[in-house]
């Protein structure tokens, strides 16, 4: 009787288990998603990981616990979806700056338009003649890889005056730091400004300065890093801790970069030399090293973001006329490529590229450059339909 008992448990567990797989689906592969951390994290830095990952993905704010008055979102993982591009729909707007004199309109509530506001409060208007763009969320993913690129690296790639006259010429965008950042130590300064790197114009220096003006710009909450309230202007207490801040800042740190996708594929190999071929890698750096770090899952790494970090003159069919710290209103930073074929994923199954949004296809943004874009924009225009088709499928698989 034992052993016959025996035999039907261990087969119900069979059953149970067979019937679990035919259930619930397989787990999406590493490559497909841009959530998830570096490899190599210590138990601790893991904790801290999902510290930050809670608080930038669970934490939604409520006028009880620091939401605006003025707000753009009421949590940070609202504007990227599992860590991806943002959608048109949750877009930020910047505006009041048109050359590098300044922001003109900071008393009218520049730089950001806190579009939305609790109850009894007007959300903020446009003020009339102020000149704005339209900004998407960027992807997370790879953020901290980026932010340890040396700035000697960064240098060697610009070529403000086109001395080698290819028609690129990309310079950094040096920025003020605020009051509470230090630089790097490997930091390279010019007339006590700093390189930034992040944000469509890279007018941002590093991840803690991302993180504190998107808890007070985007959702109206303020720490120590940002302690002023964006509708009365008025210096109040924290509304979030700094360990909060930094678990975040931690988490962005510590994403994993996009993982690329089916390179063993002959169209996709072929696409690669053709985007060679094109110029497109004279902006879109394929490879760059990163330096130093306390993060030792992240320090003197071979990383593949297709970008050189620099600005470039993108031509009148990007300038939008506005612009941030000495950028110019037709300058922008050359966004990474890594994860672009995953972008539509968090954008409604459909691509928004480009700063605004405005390509719905990979090509549609490639036929949208000017300027420095222009040569490169030419020869992808001159390249047979298998070629374009080939060059694409290679973006696709970043």
């Amino acid at each position: 009787m034992q052993n016959s008992t025996k035999i039907l448990f261990l087969a119900g567990l069979l059953a149970l288990e067979l019937g679990c797989e035919k259930t619930f689906p397989s787990a999406p592969e590493d490559a497909t998603l841009l959530d998830g951390p570096v490899e190599g994290l210590s138990n601790d830095q893991a904790r801290q990981f999902l510290a930050g990952d809670k608080a930038f993905n669970a934490e939604i704010f409520t006028a009880a616990t620091g939401l605006g008055p003025l707000f753009v979102a009421t949590s940070c993982g609202s504007c990227h979806p599992g860590d991806g591009k943002g959608h048109p729909t949750n877009a930020l707007i910047r505006f009041g700056q048109s050359d590098s004199s300044g922001n003109q309109f900071l008393h009218l509530g520049g730089p950001q338009l806190q579009h939305r506001a609790l109850p009894g409060y007007g959300p903020e208007q446009i003020p009339a003649g102020a000149p704005f763009s339209k900004l998407l969320p960027p992807a997370n993913t790879g953020l901290g890889f980026l932010e340890i690129v040396p700035d000697a690296e960064i240098l060697a790639l610009a070529d403000p005056d086109d001395l080698d006259g290819d028609g690129i010429s990309g310079r950094p965008n040096w920025v003020d730091l605020p009051g509470y950042l230090s630089p790097r130590p490997d930091a390279i300064a010019q007339h006590g400004k700093y390189i930034g790197r992040f944000g469509k114009k890279a007018a941002v220096y590093d991840l803690l300065q991302q993180t504190a003006n998107a808890y007070n710009q985007d959702m109206g909450v303020t720490s120590t890093y940002a302690p002023f309230d964006t509708y009365s202007g008025v210096e109040i207490d924290p509304e979030v801790p700094n360990k909060t801040v930094e678990d975040v800042v931690f988490y962005l740190r510590t994403l994993k970069a996009p993982i690329a996708r089916n390179t063993t594929k002959a169209d996709v190999a072929a696409g690669k030399l053709l985007f060679e071929q094109s110029g497109c890698a004279s902006c879109h750096m394929p490879t760059l090293r990163t330096g130093a770090s306390r993060i030792a899952a992240l320090e003197f790494r071979e990383i593949a973001p297709y970008t050189d970090l620099l600005l470039h003159d993108m031509g009148p069919e990007l300038d939008d006329g506005y612009t941030e710290g000495s950028a110019l209103s037709s300058e922008w930073r050359t966004p990474p490529l890594w994860g672009l074929g995953l972008s539509k994923n968090s954008q409604g199954g459909e691509y928004h590229l480009l700063h605004d949004g405005r390509a719905n296809s990979i090509e549609t943004a490639i036929l949208l450059h000017g300027g420095e874009g222009s040569g490169s924009r030419d020869r992808f225009k001159a390249l047979s339909d298998t070629e374009r088709r080939q060059l694409l499928a290679f973006l696709e698989s970043l």
